[in-house]
């Protein structure tokens, strides 16, 4: 059935869903034909013509074999993600034990909540956060409770604050993102190395998702860092960002192989197609040239963020590859606004919030000129 489409049947006749599940909306952005869609994190630059054909030809040797079930550890993959990690945070590359990998960091997440939350099982997280964290706390019956971030514009989270909400609702759970979205705030190692021990006395799981973790800006390190002293952690990661393969649904996490255990008895059989397999390797294989724009991204990032506070607006210190503002007016009718101007935003967070994903420069300058027009000051 197409999307929002109601049944024509009276409703005492169709069986009744669980408690949670009537009258919620499914998760989606806005998926809308505008010139600047700048609404769901998504690097504006797709691959090249020659690495798209890669990529199909390693698709196309993938089909050959679809009559058969694909790999269900998915062992090669993991290696290359271990490799890749090596490169990328500067760690002893991760056995492929230690890493996993599904559809995408949703699926991760889903299958950490199964694994380790459920009835009577509580998950914390913090406030502004990813609107999907409570869903998967939801659909596996665990109890979802938040605690606040610091005040605007900075959204600071620090140890003081996590390991006092760890105290009073001792989770099973706890979620931490660096980046966070929708802010945009990156966490400091010493917060993620609290909370991890803070966790290691009730035996609790501390999951730091990194889905843009490859945007932060220089000096800023990986929690992948402290794997090693806190076995208790796991990284999740994404190849939906900074790798340009939001279509492709890869995500994977990092963490002890006792972990990625756990995990493999709740995943579905055989839930990581061949083809999909195939593709994120060749994707790993031309990573030079899939990260290649991270830098002019982080740039277009910075430049914007000075732009907004020049022109007096509230701006989230960010490293990630979108920036959280305050408008000056009633941002419901910014966000009409520069629709109107077909720039596509996403109004997500505090209210009066506003975040744009970072574009290519020429995305970028119309959003400015929309924003000028839609929100003067």
């Amino acid at each position: 059935m197409p999307e929002n489409s109601a049944s024509t049947l009276p409703a005492a006749a169709l069986p009744a869903p669980r408690d949670g599940i009537a009258g919620a909306a499914p998760y989606g952005a806005p998926q809308l034909e505008v010139e600047h869609a700048l609404n769901v994190n998504e690097n504006p630059y797709g691959p090249s013509a020659e690495l798209a054909e890669a990529i199909g030809r390693a698709a196309s040797e993938a089909a050959t074999g679809l009559n058969r079930y694909p790999d269900r550890e998915a062992l090669g993959l993991r290696a290359d993600l271990g490799a890749y990690l090596a490169v990328e945070s500067g760690i002893s590359a991760p056995a492929p034990e230690a890493v996993w990998a599904a559809n995408g960091s949703n699926e991760i997440m889903h299958q950490l909540l199964l694994a380790y939350g459920g009835p009577g099982r509580t998950a914390l997280g913090f406030t502004p956060h990813y609107s999907m964290y409570p869903e998967y706390a939801r659909d596996t019956y665990t109890d979802w409770v938040t605690a606040e971030r610091g005040p605007a514009p900075e959204f600071e989270l620090t140890a003081d604050v996590v390991t006092a909400a760890i105290t009073a609702h001792r989770p099973s759970i706890v979620v931490l993102t660096s980046p966070n979205n929708p802010t945009g705030t990156a966490l400091a190692l010493d917060v993620v190395a609290a909370a991890a021990t803070a966790l290691a006395e009730t035996r609790g799981l501390l999951v730091v998702d990194e889905a843009y973790s490859e945007f932060r800006r220089d000096g800023v390190p990986s929690a992948l860092t402290l794997l090693e002293q806190h076995p208790n952690i796991v990284i999740t990661r994404t190849m939906s960002k900074a790798f340009a393969l939001a279509g492709a649904r890869l995500g994977y996490l990092v963490a002890d192989p006792a972990i990625v255990d756990t995990v493999r008895v709740v995943r579905l059989p055989y839930h990581l197609s061949a083809v999909t397999q195939a593709v994120a390797r060749a994707a790993l294989a031309h990573r030079d040239e899939l990260l290649g724009k991270v830098a002019l991204l982080r740039s277009e990032r910075d430049a914007l963020a000075q732009h907004l506070v020049e022109r007096g607006h509230s701006v989230a210190p960010s490293d990630a590859n979108f920036i959280l503002f305050r408008t000056f007016s009633d941002r419901d009718a910014v966000f009409e606004a520069l629709l109107d101007r077909s720039v596509l935003v996403r109004a997500v967070g505090p209210a009066g919030w506003l975040r744009v994903s970072i574009g290519t420069p020429e995305n970028n300058a119309a959003f400015r000129t929309a924003l000028e027009e839609a929100d003067p000051r």
